[in-house]
């Protein structure tokens, strides 16, 4: 599995790692994953579609996203997910002293992985399949949401489409309910599915800066 990696100047005693869209580690997530090199942290980027031979697709090109998904399973991911973490740990950061923060897809495997794995924190922006299966043969995952063991932030926009505001409620109510650790939801009155990316036409400046800031605020109240 290709990894790709930025590190500050500085050694850092934290880490980051960036999952990526259903487009692949392109370079919207490579800019991403630098970012968060600018802001102290070991980042690091797994490209999940390894198992379908990697690659990106352009944004809007279902037809190649749909097979760079062949072989793309929960188990996989949490594989993968884990030799990330050992790939940290060599480098002498912890988990408690790792964050994960995730966008569209990735936005669902923060869940996944907060609610299968102990971390210092996630993220997730815009995460789809989570309520209600999405258009990937992937399983919801809230009826685990009482099992969440890393604190989990997530950002949605009113104007998704993809994830209706009924659904990102339900969450709340549920994880609000049964959640056993920290937990917040926050939702972008004008913003759709995909606000952060600067890449795509959806991007939505004031939600995105916002969603960055609270994402280095989580980072900040809750690693090591």
């Amino acid at each position: 599995m290709e990894l790709y990696e930025a590190v500050p100047d500085s050694p850092p005693a934290q880490a980051v790692i960036v999952i990526q869209e259903a487009f692949g580690v392109n370079d919207h997530i490579r800019d991403v994953t630098r970012r968060f090199a600018d802001a102290g942290y070991h980042a690091v980027a797994p490209a999940l579609f390894h198992r379908a031979g990697g690659g990106v697709a352009e944004y809007g090109d279902m037809e190649s996203v749909v097979k760079l998904f062949e072989g793309f399973t929960d188990d996989g991911v949490l594989v993968d997910v884990d030799a990330t973490r050992d790939h940290l740990a060599a480098a002498g950061i912890s988990d408690d002293a790792t964050g994960i923060v995730g966008f569209c897809m990735g936005g669902r495997v923060t869940f996944l992985v907060a609610i299968r794995r102990r971390l210092g924190a996630a993220v997730g922006f815009y995460g789809g399949g989570i309520v209600e299966a999405g258009r990937f043969p992937l399983p919801a995952l809230i009826e685990e949401a009482g099992l969440l063991q890393t604190p989990w932030l997530g950002l949605f926009g009113d104007l998704d489409a993809a994830i209706p505001v009924d659904h990102v409620e339900r969450l709340r109510e549920t994880l609000d309910a049964t959640a056993p650790v920290d937990h917040a939801i926050v939702r972008y009155p004008d913003a759709g599915h995909g606000f952060h990316c600067d890449a795509r036409d959806a991007y939505h400046a004031e939600s995105a800066a916002d969603g960055w800031s609270r994402t280095l605020d989580w980072f900040r109240g809750h690693l090591a």
